[in-house]
């Protein structure tokens, strides 16, 4: 997929409260990769690195569970995008999938593809920039399956920003336009590498989602931590 997001172009017709409040979320560096690289670092190369309150809106998707999910992986340790039509409990498994890799049994190469099955397909919303760009280099993750590490992630819970329920209750109908939804979701990251060693984090992002009616959720973008 190649990144034809333009941030100057992110929901245009839409209100300027959401607008801006989008834009800002997509505007931000990773937290995943901050973390990540810290993690590498500190590690000499042996780390890689939900009661929610529901915008009131007549055609916001319910925060259901999964009504199903498709069976096995997708691309070598990654999981398939399940199928799911709430915005929170989406985000809960997309950021499980982003915290999680096994660099013994998934090239760099098979993980970016496993990522990118989660986008959506309106080019003018997803910003596979901000999602590709928290994976290490291939030089990193090289040295990181010459330790086999592999991460495992536990989701806490996910809710909604104070800023986007507050901009969504100012238009209620601004979300009609794209149906993406800002949901910050916090767990623990585990990873073990060879010899033993391993690790645990917390962790935390906030991601945008777009969950049209009768279709399941996508991913958008990966956004900075916004006041909760």
């Amino acid at each position: 997929m190649k990144n034809r997001f333009s941030l100057s172009n992110l929901g245009i017709g839409w209100s300027a409260n959401l607008r801006i409040l989008v834009i800002a979320v997509t505007l931000a560096s990773l937290l995943a990769l901050a973390g990540v690289t810290a993690y590498v670092t500190g590690r000499n190369g042996q780390g890689y690195s939900s009661a929610d309150p529901t915008p009131s809106t007549p055609h916001s998707p319910a925060s259901s569970a999964p009504s199903s999910k498709e069976p096995g992986t997708g691309t070598g340790s990654v999981p398939r995008p399940p199928r799911i039509s709430g915005p929170l409990a989406f985000a809960k498994a997309a950021a499980e999938m982003l915290w999680s890799y096994d660099t013994r049994d998934t090239s760099r190469e098979q993980q970016l593809a496993g990522m990118e099955a989660w986008m959506t397909k309106e080019s003018e919303y997803g910003d596979w920039a901000s999602v590709s760009a928290q994976m290490p280099d291939p030089t990193l993750w090289s040295r990181m399956a010459d330790q086999r590490q592999h991460a495992t992630a536990t989701v806490a819970e996910a809710h909604y920003p104070t800023a986007f329920k507050q901009a969504l209750a100012e238009d209620p109908s601004a979300i009609t336009e794209a149906y993406i939804y800002a949901v910050t979701v916090t767990g623990k990251q585990t990873i073990a590498w060879a010899k033993g060693g391993g690790g645990a984090e917390d962790r935390s992002v906030t991601l945008a989602v777009q969950c049209r009616p009768s279709a399941d959720c996508v991913l958008v973008a990966i956004a900075p931590n916004v006041a909760p």
